[in-house]
């Protein structure tokens, strides 16, 4: 059935974000029409510009979906920081140190700015590909069709699909549209990113140390610039937020570990509320979830966004396979597939993450000396490190 002064495409995808627009490549270059509804248009790239706050830890395997979808060569033209070095500890002495030698590996992966992954992926919908982008547009009702959906925007154009694709985030319009429920708590803690100038060179090593109170983070930026994570009581970091840069700067001199080169300038910051929530399902008829809209993770490994490329990665195989056996790839039972393929890796390494923030947030000196000594013999290099760190890029 088609809606009279409806615009007819296969697929359309509500979120231009880094998951939502890597679908939206993805999908058209399997040959399907797709348009893309986002709110917002990131801000152009200047080489000048001062570092984003919100960054992202691309793994390798991020990085070949990136490569593959085009993304990688006007990502080059920008700026991101390749890091070779992971290192984890709570005693000094107990630490875990992953290298990408260790694997044969150039990098283990870049730490880059979410809004440039977004810029290099939106230069890719210039490419001879069948994206329609709709932006700034907001979605105002979705209606359930007999064969598709049917989505009216704010400037009441009309837009029909055979599937419908959810990128919109944690707060979901798509997945509440659809009924589809939420498992989750929160954490009760926030987390503090920080931009910082430094004295140091280019770094490219990113370290954890756990407190009792949460982790303090340092991931690289490009140049003399870094990022500080630092976890804390949700009371606590609205304390900090409310802090100048140089009152902040003495309150981070004290509370993160000796390595953390003291001669830094608070540059920016911003703050955000843990919380985990998974989605009950990822599919439903005509419909697909992706990224945050299925799922929000601890971030405290960095694999929130890795994850949602995992999601693409799993969709554009899916409806690849369907095509070319002549099956429905919108239909319920597809898409079933999709879920199958994702739902329990998500979950485990969500689990995975809870497992590792619940152990160190106790102070139980039993338990202390316990996960420090795991620590320890988790830097002997072997096939399980080396397992690990391949898992940790994604390759596992």
């Amino acid at each position: 059935m088609k809606v009279s002064q409806a615009l007819q495409k296969d697929v359309v995808v509500v979120g231009g974000g880094m998951v939502g627009a890597a679908a939206a490549i993805g999908l058209a270059k399997l040959g399907l029409s797709v348009a893309v509804v986002d709110a917002y248009r990131p801000q152009a790239y200047e080489q000048e510009q001062a570092l984003d706050i919100r960054v992202s830890a691309i793994s390798v395997a991020s990085e070949r979906l990136l490569e593959q979808l085009g993304a990688m060569p006007y990502l080059a033209k920008m700026r991101k920081a390749p890091y070779r070095g992971l290192e984890t500890w709570e005693l000094d002495g107990c630490i875990t140190q992953f290298h990408a030698d260790q694997v044969g590996s150039a990098h283990l992966g870049h730490i880059v700015e979410n809004r440039l992954i977004q810029l290099a992926l939106w230069r890719c919908f210039e490419h001879d590909l069948d994206i329609e982008l709709f932006c700034p547009s907001k979605v105002d009702t979705i209606t359930a069709l007999p064969d598709g959906v049917l989505l009216t925007l704010d400037d009441q154009r009309k837009l029909q699909a055979k599937l419908l694709v959810g990128a919109d985030g944690a707060n979901s319009q798509v997945r509440q549209w659809a009924n589809i429920g939420l498992t989750g708590w929160d954490y009760g803690q926030s987390a503090m990113l920080i931009n910082i100038a430094t004295e140091v060179e280019q770094q490219d090593v990113t370290w954890q140390q756990f407190t009792p109170n949460g982790p303090r983070s340092l991931l690289p930026l490009p140049g003399k610039h870094a990022s500080l994570v630092w976890y804390d009581d949700a009371a606590r970091i609205a304390q900090l937020a409310n802090l100048s840069n140089s009152s902040l700067a003495q309150q981070i001199t004290q509370h993160f570990p000796d390595r953390l080169d003291k001669q830094f300038t608070v540059i920016d910051k911003a703050s955000f509320k843990l919380t985990r929530r998974h989605a009950q399902s990822y599919c439903a008829e005509n419909l697909v979830l992706v990224g945050d809209a299925a799922h929000t993770i601890n971030p405290l490994a960095g694999q929130g966004v890795n994850l949602g490329f995992k999601d693409v990665a799993a969709l554009i195989t899916m409806v690849e396979q369907a095509i070319k056996v002549g099956e429905p790839w919108w239909a319920l039972s597809q898409l079933k597939q999709y879920q199958q393929s994702r739902y329990f890796d998500n979950q485990l390494m969500m689990s995975t993450m809870d497992l590792f923030y619940a152990s160190f947030s106790n102070d139980l000196t039993p338990l202390k000396l316990l996960r420090n000594s795991a620590l320890k013999l988790a830097n002997i290099d072997g096939p399980i490190k080396r397992k690990v760190l391949k898992y940790a890029m994604g390759l596992g």
